[in-house]
């Protein structure tokens, strides 16, 4: 496989908005060559967990809608529900979550539709044949889709090193069950030391998996574990903590990116902006590491990851940030940021399973 063509913008804007960068830069990396016409066309996005502020901005899902629907498609915005307990883990909740943080039929210009319906069991079987996973479960609303566009907020995350493209379709596409398949592998486990009794844990699993013992200490079940992480994000005491397998999540979550773009045309647009340590599933969201970069776009979502993590890598850190005085240009960001976690064995493997490829020339729309 040669190497696959990135296109990227900065945000410097004189005279246009940046969403009509935003459109030139669509428009250069050949969007509009797919045909669109009389298509349902999945805008795949993350709506972002209420009180987390981090995720992509509803006017740039209309502008990328608008696009769709000017090329006769019938655009749609979608996300799949979690399977941690929050605003987004069933439909009815899912959609008001997503019209608290602006994405609804009046500012996007089209409808907002939960990818796997109201309690997560809506899917679609999709074979991939590949190591872990035969068959992905994927969102039906996804899967159904006759043409797939991403929009993606690139930032850290806990378990994966880092968020982008392939994690976004993927775990962001797979129903309640595809992603218990892909987080099984990776259990939290009890630091008893460190545990000050104050229930977080236990009152936010979903799973009834955490409970207090004699001593009003968490214990986690592993038989009712299904590793989501949950318990993870709500510890502000450092008393949960990972039990990493995170190459297996990884190379699982690949595998799902693979079977929603599986015989059908996709694009993919990641947004360099508001870059947080975290992912934005949870309900807040820590100060930026980098500037605000840009945004970028290909057909091909894993030379789209890469290109993005250099970019992310050659930047400076931001002071008051979590890498301020560690993160100089050049060096890994969301290595230091989650040194358990080797960001890049996912795009490997996503590369080895014919994805896409990590080689990529970049090119510079202004």
């Amino acid at each position: 496989m040669g190497s696959s063509r990135v296109y990227f913008a900065d945000l410097r804007s004189t005279g246009k908005s940046v969403l009509d960068k935003l459109s030139r830069l669509v428009e250069s990396a050949g969007m509009s060559s797919i045909d669109f016409k009389d298509k349902f066309v999945a805008i795949k996005i993350h709506f972002g967990e209420p009180g987390n502020l981090a995720y992509i901005r509803p006017p740039f899902a209309a502008r990328i809608a608008q696009l769709v629907r000017e090329k006769g498609g019938s655009p749609f915005l979608t996300d799949a529900n979690t399977l941690y307990k929050g605003r987004r883990s069933n439909a009815v909740d899912h959609l008001r979550a997503a019209s608290e943080n602006g994405f609804n039929a009046l500012s996007a210009g089209c409808d907002v539709i939960i990818a796997d319906g109201l309690r997560g069991t809506d899917y679609r079987e999709i074979p991939v044949g590949t190591k872990h996973c035969p068959t992905a479960k994927i969102g039906a609303a996804v899967a159904d889709a006759d043409v797939v566009v991403s929009m993606t907020h690139f930032k850290g995350h806990e378990l994966t090193g880092f968020g982008g493209v392939v994690k976004n379709l993927g775990m962001g596409s797979g129903s309640i069950g595809g992603k218990l398949e892909m987080h099984s592998d990776s259990k939290p486990s009890i630091v008893r030391e460190k545990c000050v009794s104050c229930g977080a844990c236990w009152k936010n699993c979903a799973h009834d998996a955490v409970r207090p013992d004699g001593e009003r200490i968490a214990v986690i079940d592993d038989e009712l574990c299904v590793g989501c992480g949950q318990c993870i994000a709500m510890c502000r005491y450092e008393a949960t903590v990972p039990t990493w397998n995170a190459v297996s999540v990884q190379e699982k979550i690949a595998e799902y990116a693979l079977a929603v773009v599986k015989g059908k045309p996709c694009f993919h647009i990641s947004f360099i902006m508001d870059v947080s340590p975290e992912c934005d599933c949870w309900g807040y969201n820590d100060t930026a590491i980098v500037p605000d970069l840009g945004i970028a776009a290909s057909f091909d979502p894993v030379a789209l990851d890469r290109a993005c993590l250099d970019l992310v890598s050659a930047a400076p850190a931001l002071k008051e940030s979590m890498l301020e005085g560690r993160g100089a240009p050049g060096a890994d960001k969301f290595h230091i940021l989650h040194p358990k976690v080797d960001a890049a064995a996912g795009l490997a493997y996503a590369e080895q399973i014919g994805l896409g490829t990590q080689e990529y020339e970049l090119e510079t729309i202004r």
